[in-house]
C-alpha cells in the first residue's frame, strides 16, 4: 500500500502497485484565473476512466471520461469555482448555484433540499458541505485484495450553537475498472443529537442523455414533487431532446433492494448501447430523487439521479413528514454508492436484468400528488 499526504504532487504506476500493466497516475494541480483561482484538485486515471476529485469544493467530483463515454454535463458555469465566490445567500438562498457543473457533489449535512424558512432559520438551496473546503487530504494506493486507488478527505461543517459534523469523504476506483465508488462516513461530534441530510446529486448529459434515453429502477413508489411535474408523470422514464422552456420535473422515489439492501438504476442511452449504473445502499439512503432538466443545451440539459436521505424539499417539510434523520452524540452514518460505465449494448442489456430481477413481480405505487402530509 502506498500512502501520500496531501503534500505530495504526484503518485503513478511507477510507485510499486500495479494491475496487469496498466499505467495508472494521480496528480495535484492548483487552477489559476478567473472565479477558479486557487481551487486545488486532484486528476485520477485509473488506466481506463479519468476523473477530478476537487479538494476545495466539498471532495465533489468533475466530469469522468471513459473512452468516447463521458459522465457529466455543460453548465453554463464553466469555471470550477472557489467557494469564496459563492455567496449562497444570493437570489433568495439559490446562490449555491453559481457554482454547480459537477458530476457528482454532495449536498448536506446539516440541511438539503429547497431554500426556505425553518423554525425562524434562513436555510439556503443544498446546504454548505458543497462549498466547503477538504481540511485533511490524503492518497491511498491498495494492492490487495484488488489494486484501488482511493482519495480520503475530512469535510467538517462545525456551527455554533447549530451542530458539529464531519463527514469522511472517499472516492476509490479500482485500476483499470469503469467504476467510481463513494464510501463516506459522518459523525455527530456534538453533545447534542441532530438532524442530517444528504443528497448524491450525479448528474448527466450527452451523449447518454439525449431524445427517447430512458431511466431504469426497480420502483415501489413514485412521486411528483409539485403540480408541474405532475404533467410529466406518465412517461416520467423518457427524456426529450433540447426543449426551450422546458424548466425541470422532479420525482420522488422509493425503490426496491436485495436482501443487503442494495439497489440498482440505470440511464441509458436512446440505442440502448451505452448507459451509466448505479447501485448503493438504501438502509442509509432510503429515498431516491430523479432530477429532469431537459432544457436547451447552452442553459443546461441535464438529468440527476440523486440517492439521498430524502425528498427535496425544506428541512422543515422533512421533519413534518418523518424523513429526517438524526445522529446521537458520537454517532456514525456510512454511504455507500458506486457508479459504472455501461460501454456497450451487454452490459446495458444484463443491467436492465438486474433491475427487472429486483423488480420481480411488484408493481409500483405511482400517485398523482407530492409526498407531502
Amino acid at each position: 500500500m502506498i500512502k501520500v499526504l496531501s503534500a505530495r504532487d504526484n503518485v503513478c504506476a511507477e510507485d510499486g502497485v500495479l494491475a496487469g500493466g496498466i499505467d495508472w497516475s494521480v496528480t495535484k494541480k492548483t487552477l489559476v484565473g478567473g472565479r477558479q483561482q486557487g481551487v486545488e484538485v486532484l486528476q485520477v486515471d485509473n488506466g481506463k476512466l479519468q476523473f477530478d476529485v476537487i479538494l476545495t469544493r466539498g471532495m465533489s467530483v468533475g466530469p469522468v471520461t471513459c473512452g468516447e463515454i463521458r459522465l457529466g454535463w455543460d453548465s453554463p458555469v464553466q469555471e470550477i469555482v472557489h467557494p469564496m465566490y459563492v455567496n449562497q445567500q444570493d437570489d433568495g438562498g439559490l446562490g449555491w448555484l453559481s457554482g454547480f457543473n459537477e458530476w457528482m457533489v454532495r449536498c448536506g449535512v446539516s440541511f438539503a433540499g429547497h431554500p426556505g424558512d425553518d423554525d425562524g432559520i434562513p436555510l439556503t438551496l443544498h446546504g454548505r458541505i458543497g462549498n466547503t473546503p477538504a481540511a485533511e487530504v490524503e492518497v491511498i494506493v491498495d494492492d490487495k485484495p484488488e489494486p484501488r486507488i482511493r482519495i480520503r478527505g475530512l469535510v467538517s461543517e462545525r456551527v455554533f450553537k447549530f451542530g458539529s459534523f464531519d463527514l469522511w469523504t472517499e472516492v476509490s476506483t479500482a485500476i483499470g475498472s469503469h467504476q467510481v465508488r463513494f464510501c463516506d462516513r459522518l459523525t455527530n461530534q456534538s453533545e447534542y443529537s441532530r438532524d442530517y441530510q444528504i443528497i448524491y446529486h450525479t448528474n448527466f448529459g450527452p451523449p447518454i442523455l439525449e431524445e427517447s434515453a430512458r431511466f431504469f429502477g426497480p420502483i415501489k413508489e413514485i412521486s411528483p414533487l409539485n403540480d408541474y411535474a405532475g404533467q410529466g408523470l406518465n412517461g416520467f422514464e423518457t427524456y426529450l431532446a433540447p426543449t426551450v422552456d422546458y424548466g425541470e420535473q422532479v420525482y420522488c422515489l422509493r425503490l426496491l433492494a436485495d436482501e443487503q439492501q442494495k439497489t440498482t438504476v440505470m440511464l441509458q442511452n436512446a440505442s440502448g448501447n451505452q448507459g451509466v449504473a448505479m447501485r448503493y445502499d438504501t438502509s442509509t439512503l432510503p429515498a431516491f430523487n430523479l432530477w429532469k432538466n431537459t432544457d436547451t443545451l447552452s442553459d443546461g440539459y441535464v438529468t440527476g439521479l440523486e440517492p439521498a436521505t430524502g425528498f427535496p424539499f425544506n428541512r422543515s417539510v422533512e421533519r413534518k413528514n418523518n424523513r429526517l434523520p438524526r445522529l446521537e452524540p458520537g454517532e456514525t452514518v456510512e454511504f455507500d454508492v458506486a457508479v459504472e460505465v455501461l460501454a456497450n449494448a451487454s452490459e446495458v442489456g444484463a443491467c436492465r436484468e438486474r433491475i427487472e430481477s429486483l423488480q420481480g413481480d411488484a408493481l409500483p405505487l405511482i400517485n398523482a400528488d407530492p409526498p407531502l402530509l
